[in-house]
């Protein structure tokens, strides 16, 4: 199976628990339809994406990167490549690669939120595909060139320090967690 064939399946599963959620994942399975490169940065019309929010359950906080050419605290994350067999896995790497943290695992029941936001030319779009995952117990983080810092915040300051849609993404990790996931 394709990483193309993987986020069709993905998406076709998944239940974002809302209206909102339901007509991204229906633009999202449009944008694969019609976009066979649709999961490639090349592609200009934008492209499918896949992060994970890292946390620290049992001690109440989530790691996010200080993004080094978009400076806002964000949760790790970026661009499928060649070698991703899946959006899991491709979440799982960047959350590794980005968190410098060996042995993360992503939550159980598939992704916990899309979002799909503008970004600078010669791309229009990114049409992310959010995953959490959680870290061991002493899990050291340590930064990647594309961070400028990583830094554990409590799960009461994420929203003075990142955007909506990190605090939207911490909401949903949180509501799974509390299902026992």
């Amino acid at each position: 199976m394709s990483l193309h064939d993987d986020a069709v399946s993905v998406l076709k599963g998944y239940d974002g628990g809302d209206a909102q959620q339901a007509g991204l994942r229906l633009a999202y399975l449009d944008h694969l339809a019609g976009h066979p490169d649709g999961m490639w940065k090349a592609c200009s019309a934008g492209h499918l994406t896949a992060s994970a929010l890292v946390v620290d359950p049992e001690r109440g906080r989530v790691l996010l990167t200080l993004h080094r050419k978009l400076q806002m605290w964000l949760q790790m994350g970026g661009h499928c490549e060649p070698q991703d067999t899946t959006l899991a896995a491709a979440a799982l790497r960047e959350a590794t690669e980005e968190s410098g943290i060996a042995g993360l695992s992503l939550l159980p029941g598939g992704p916990v939120r899309l979002d799909r936001h503008p970004i600078p030319a010669p791309c229009h779009w990114h049409l992310d595909v959010q995953y959490a995952a959680t870290a061991t117990a002493g899990a050291v983080e340590q930064i990647s060139e594309e961070s400028l810092d990583l830094r554990w915040f409590p799960y009461d300051e994420v929203a003075g320090v990142a955007d909506d849609s990190v605090v939207r993404l911490l909401e949903r990790t949180r509501a799974r967690l509390a299902q026992g996931f």
